[in-house]
């Protein structure tokens, strides 16, 4: 039974503990680069993977939570946030391009995710979509064009096997995972990442509202078809944590 009115079980967190605004970055190491756009940052605390931290935004407490890596951890963050009265949540991570037009460096935000993981389907049947809430997606494609970023706004792939994409070839399941890849690049889908899906389909089943920007280290399609032969990956993340913080700033003031 989820903990409703002491520390919860994984994240250390109880009600009272935490504001209603979360950003979820999937590294721990990331958490202190984000709080230090708030003011007043203090620790909560550190379990596993879960990095928990509350800054000041508008004179609204936002808490910063690490998911670690893919859905299991990241149904498990917001579970247990929304059990201590969140009730919104911006997931900022990485993610590598699959459509020719994003580049390394540019920002993608989430308008849906496709939903090739395990964890949402614990939440909702395979039909159901995973889109981002309307009023966050607005106010993270409004928070991109206010900082002057190169940003794409569109449907991302969630995946639970890092390795499964970028080595199918080496899986004994090769031949579906190519043809899958082939169909989201014919779909227009804009980056592969691991941790929206989930997100989206907890957020719809528990009544949240959600949303998801993504820095793109790399887009092997661009490099597959000769373009960008001599970038380099950029792992520089402060383009998407700059557009979730003006994102919160939007929503907060019920500017989105």
């Amino acid at each position: 039974m989820l903990k409703t009115d002491q520390k919860q079980f994984h994240v250390p967190v109880a009600p009272g503990d935490i504001g209603k605004w979360c950003i979820l970055p999937g590294d721990p190491g990331r958490c202190e680069k984000i709080v230090s756009h708030l003011q007043n940052p203090v620790h909560v605390g550190l379990n596993r993977e879960f990095n928990v931290w509350n800054g000041e935004l508008d004179g609204e407490t936002v808490t910063v939570c690490s998911t670690g890596i893919g859905g299991p951890s990241t149904a498990i963050a917001v579970e247990e946030l929304a059990a201590c009265g969140a009730h919104t949540f911006i997931r900022v991570g990485t993610c590598g391009g699959i459509s020719l037009d994003v580049q390394s460096g540019d920002v993608v935000i989430a308008t849906g995710a496709v939903r090739q993981d395990g964890t949402s389907h614990e939440y909702a049947p395979p039909e159901f979509p995973a889109i981002s809430d309307p009023h966050v997606l607005f106010a993270l494609m409004q928070a991109a064009n206010g900082e002057g970023l190169r940003s794409h706004a569109g449907v991302v792939q969630s995946k639970d096997a890092f390795y499964g994409q970028h080595r199918p070839q080496n899986m004994p399941t090769s031949a579906a995972l190519l043809e899958k890849w082939e169909a989201w690049k014919r779909l227009g889908v804009l980056a592969s990442e691991m941790e929206a899906s989930t997100l989206f389909t907890v957020g719809a089943a528990r009544g949240l509202h959600t949303g998801a920007v993504f820095h793109v280290i790399w887009n092997q399609e661009r490099a597959n078809a000769g373009l960008d032969t001599d970038a380099e990956e950029d792992h520089d993340t402060d383009k998407a944590i700059r557009t979730a913080i003006a994102a919160i700033r939007l929503l907060i003031k019920g500017q989105a």
